[in-house]
């Protein structure tokens, strides 16, 4: 059976961790910070051992990339510009400040923006 100290230092504990959340949350409207999940996939992993990658990839004005894979799928940014993704036959349009999920599959893409683009590729791949 648990001693009543224990069961306070527990109380004192949880009390405290939830204030520091409250805490957390005030600082933040405060501070004008603010928060938002660009996209979230649920992912069963093929190994537990993965290589990740923060790639970062300039497209100059009209270039379109040839067909090609990457090493493993993950969510892909676009820093700036506008770029035109095809993948599984289907061709989707990106701009600044978005975000996609790329499988790794087959795939182009073009820059159909009036300037450069760029790119930030999250890669999640087996390691070798």
């Amino acid at each position: 059976m648990l001693k009543i100290q224990t069961i306070k230092f527990i109380l004192v504990t949880l009390t405290a961790l939830c204030l520091g959340n409250i805490t957390d949350a005030f600082a933040q409207e405060k501070t004008g910070m603010n928060r938002s999940v660009l996209l979230e996939k649920k992912l069963e992993l093929p190994n537990p051992n993965i290589d990740a990658k923060v790639i970062r990839v300039a497209f100059p004005f009209g270039f379109k990339t040839p067909w090609h894979t990457h090493e493993g799928p993950g969510p892909r940014y676009v820093v700036k510009g506008s770029l035109k993704v095809v993948e599984h036959g289907k061709a989707t349009t990106y701009s600044a400040g978005e975000v996609f999920w790329e499988t790794g599959d087959l795939m182009s893409v073009e820059n159909v923006g009036d300037d450069a683009a760029e790119l930030i590729i999250f890669e999640l791949a087996p390691v070798k």
